[in-house]
This record gives structure tokens, C-alpha cells and sequence, in this order.
């Protein structure tokens, strides 16, 4: 209704820019990103390998290295707080309690050293005022909250003695153990097989609907961002290049680049009729040491003028709730 107080972004990027420095110059790994996530919804964050996904999510929770790396502007406002402005000492109150995170190797996530039983009581006595035994209480809780057998036992076992798909759960299980707002996925089912990644997924899904969070998927498969998420955001070389909803952006994707993301989908309904060669996008992603002035993607594109290598095409809404960088529109 006309009037209603217009309820606040669980999480508000506006024009952040992350960049490193190197001994070859300024690498702009994240150069100017605009997203938000509402509260309960899961986003989609894709594109290819180094187009800034990654360093987006880790630089909410400030958790790139600073040197070289360093926020140059813009802001991340949770839940109306800005946290480019937060010392070390108040993000630690923030991460795992209000903002969890699966990072993307669990093997190099986890330490080895430690039982997973004492990590995620760890993660638990950072922000409740509980005794080890009833953190480890917590720990066996979690572990059985993600499906793993036995977890009285396998509590005491080290990261070593788990499979992959396991260690992704006990990555789940620790990023869950405080009850976070949203939760950050960072590929998590890079190198697992076909029959993990579903498992994977589906219990991410099921954790959402049980906590009634927010999730950031982050990943290069359009197929798990169709089966996934409700929004998606599609980044290339640095910036957010197509906003939609998921039914928006696979019946009508409109950048190019997102175009040929979707056609280099491997189709098996298709093969059975006619056998054809999966679509690649030609050329290289451009260094984001010295990018080009324009639009980023314009050397690659089959649609390309003039006029897109002259400035950098604004994102803007071309329907409701879908938005483009791209001159075309």
C-alpha cells in the first residue's frame, strides 16, 4: 500500500570496489558491485573463474588480506550498518553469529590438528557462554543437523578420517552452529561428484527452510543456480553485468555474456536428437590490472560497436526486477 515504510535490504552492497596491490600494479578484483539480499531469499552469484565472486563475499566479513588487498569505496550495509567502517574486533562479533561462511576447499578450511568436534565447539564458545562440554554437546547436535551418521563418535574424529562430501557437511555444521541471518557459499560443492552436489544443495535448502536464513550461493554452474536460488547475479571481469530472477534470467537473459553462460550448458535432452559441440565464448576475460574503459566483455561479444568500447554501460532496469549492463537496452 501506497505509504508503507519500505523494509531495509538484509544486506546492501553499493559500489564496492576491492582491490589488491601487486608487484605488476592494481589488480581490480572487485570494481564497483551493486546487490542486495533480502531477508529468507536465496541469491545466485555466477560467472567464471576470477570475475570477482569470491572476493566480493569474503570482503563482507573483511576477511581479505589487508595488505595488499584493501576496500577502496563503497559500502556494506547490514541490516543498515555500514561494516566497511568496523574494526576487526566488531567483525569478529559479526562472523558465524550473524554472517556464516563455507568456504570453498573444506580440506584447507578445516584444521587438521583439531578434531571437528573441537572446531565447531570453538566456533560455538566465540558467542554463547557455554562450557566445553555443552559446546561439544552442541558440536554432536550440529553434526546429526546435517545428516552425519553416528555423530557421537565421529565428533572425536579428525578431517582427515571424513570423505569429501562429509567435510562439506562439517563446514555446514559449523557455519550454522550460532543460528546466522544469512549464510555465504562459496562453491561449496567444488570437487565433489554429481550425486554429493545434489546432497549438498538439497541440504543447504533444507537448513534454509529449518532457520529461515538467507543464502549467497556462489558458483560457475548455471545448473545449480537453476535448480538453487530465486535471484541471481551474473558478474563478469569485476562488475555485475544481469540482475534477475531466476524464471527471468533462464526464459529471457539479455547481456550477452549471460547468453553464453547458458549456452554452454550441456543439454541431454538435445544430445539424444542431435549430436552438436557445447558453445564456448571466445577470447579471455580482460586484465583487471588495466581494464578496458568500456564495457568489459565488448572484445568477446558478437554483438559489439564502437560505442561500447567508449564508456561503461550503467546496470539499469529494463523490466521489473531485471537489470542489464549492456547498451542494447
Amino acid at each position: 500500500m501506497a505509504g508503507e515504510p519500505m523494509t531495509e535490504p538484509l544486506l546492501a552492497i553499493h559500489s564496492l570496489k576491492t582491490h589488491f596491490r601487486t608487484d605488476d600494479g592494481m589488480v581490480r578484483a572487485v570494481d564497483g558491485v551493486d546487490l542486495t539480499i533480502e531477508r529468507g531469499e536465496a541469491l545466485g552469484v555466477v560467472g567464471e573463474s576470477g570475475c570477482g565472486k569470491s572476493v566480493t563475499a569474503l570482503t563482507v566479513l573483511k576477511l581479505i588480506q589487508m595488505p595488499p588487498g584493501r576496500i577502496v569505496d563503497g559500502q556494506i550495509l547490514w541490516q543498515g550498518r555500514d561494516l566497511v567502517s568496523l574494526d576487526m574486533g566488531e567483525m569478529r562479533k559479526i562472523r558465524s553469529k550473524e554472517i556464516g561462511i563455507i568456504f570453498q576447499e573444506p580440506m584447507t578450511s578445516l584444521n587438521p590438528v583439531y578434531t571437528v568436534g573441537e572446531q565447531i565447539a570453538e566456533v560455538v564458545r566465540q558467542h554463547e557462554p557455554l562450557t566445553r562440554r555443552e559446546a561439544m554437546d552442541k558440536a554432536v547436535e550440529m553434526l546429526r543437523l546435517v545428516h552425519i551418521p553416528t555423530p557421537e563418535r565421529r565428533v572425536h574424529d579428525y578431517p582427515h578420517q571424513f570423505s569429501g562430501g562429509m567435510r562439506q557437511r562439517v563446514m555446514i555444521a559449523m557455519a550454522l552452529s550460532c543460528n546466522p541471518q544469512l549464510l555465504i557459499a562459496d562453491e561449496p560443492t567444488t570437487a565433489l561428484d554429481v550425486t554429493i552436489q545434489a546432497q549438498i544443495l538439497d541440504l543447504l535448502e533444507e537448513m534454509k527452510e529449518r532457520f529461515g536464513m538467507a543464502i549467497m550461493l556462489i558458483t560457475h554452474d548455471m545448473g545449480v543456480i537453476a535448480e538453487s536460488v530465486q535471484r541471481v547475479v551474473v558478474m563478469y571481469a569485476g562488475r555485475v553485468v544481469e540482475e534477475a530472477s531466476v524464471d527471468q534470467l533462464f526464459d529471457r537473459p539479455l547481456h550477452p555474456y549471460t547468453q553464453g553462460l547458458i549456452r554452454s550448458i550441456p543439454r541431454i535432452d538435445l544430445a539424444a536428437e542431435k549430436k552438436s559441440r557445447l558453445e564456448a565464448i571466445a577470447g579471455v576475460v580482460p586484465s583487471l590490472l588495466d581494464p578496458p574503459a568500456g564495457c568489459r566483455f565488448a572484445e568477446r561479444c558478437a554483438f559489439a560497436t564502437p560505442e561500447c568500447t567508449n564508456a561503461m554501460p550503467e546496470l539499469r532496469e529494463i523490466e521489473p526486477g531485471h537489470r542489464v549492463a549492456c547498451i542494447q537496452y
